[in-house]
């Protein structure tokens, strides 16, 4: 299992991995966690998969989709500005060139190889390392992200703890937060998994 990045330019040929991806989200998302998305036909997508993101998947060798976040740049269209608009308009947040918004995280942490006990899962690290590795290459130094507390708390067990923007409060079902996330080396040092393999391989080693 690695992580690979999926451009807009490479939306087209890789279908399969996108579809799996929209697949795994739904089931996380509505299955596992029960949160207030759409779910068509076995698949979550919403209006911010149309805006070009670029996908960090996590990619076992037989072509599953295990892991996934989509990123856009923070100056917008977001999904911050849809769920957090408060925290612009009293100056609490401030998008930037260099900050990029993370969304749509999710794992399927229920794969057995690369589970340590009473450690995070590898898929869960290398997926951090990935998103990371990424902000860096493309100069940018912030990830901005609303998640749900526990996830808050994943992310902290990581070396890798969230700056909160404003109080927490309920969307939906679930608690959420929004916060900053700091992309530089020593955050990828910190959550690199022994055995992570560079982002910027070709596709057709994803195996």
């Amino acid at each position: 299992m690695r992580a690979i990045a999926i451009s807009p330019a490479e939306h087209a040929g890789v279908q399969d991995l996108i579809d799996a991806m929209h697949q795994l989200r739904a089931r996380i998302f509505r299955g596992r966690l029960d949160w207030d998305v759409v779910v068509r036909q076995g698949r979550e997508v919403d209006e911010f998969d149309s805006f070009r993101p670029t996908y960090i998947l996590a990619v076992t060798s037989a072509r599953e989709v295990v892991g996934c976040a989509r990123l856009l740049p923070a100056t917008g269209p977001t999904m911050m500005s849809k769920l957090f608009p408060d925290l612009e308009a009293d100056d609490l947040l401030r998008p930037h060139a260099a900050m990029v918004e993370s969304s749509r995280f999710c794992v399927d942490t229920s794969l057995e190889a690369g589970r340590a006990g009473g450690s995070l899962h590898d898929i869960t690290l290398t997926m951090f390392a990935a998103i990371i590795e990424w902000s860096i290459a493309q100069g940018y130094g912030e990830i901005v992200t609303g998640t749900d507390v526990r996830f808050e708390r994943i992310l902290k067990r990581a070396g890798w703890p969230m700056a909160r923007i404003g109080e927490p409060r309920c969307l939906g079902n679930t608690m959420a937060v929004a916060g900053l996330l700091s992309a530089n080396g020593s955050s990828f040092e910190r959550v690199r998994p022994p055995h992570y393999r560079s982002l910027f391989q070709r596709l057709t080693q994803a195996a």
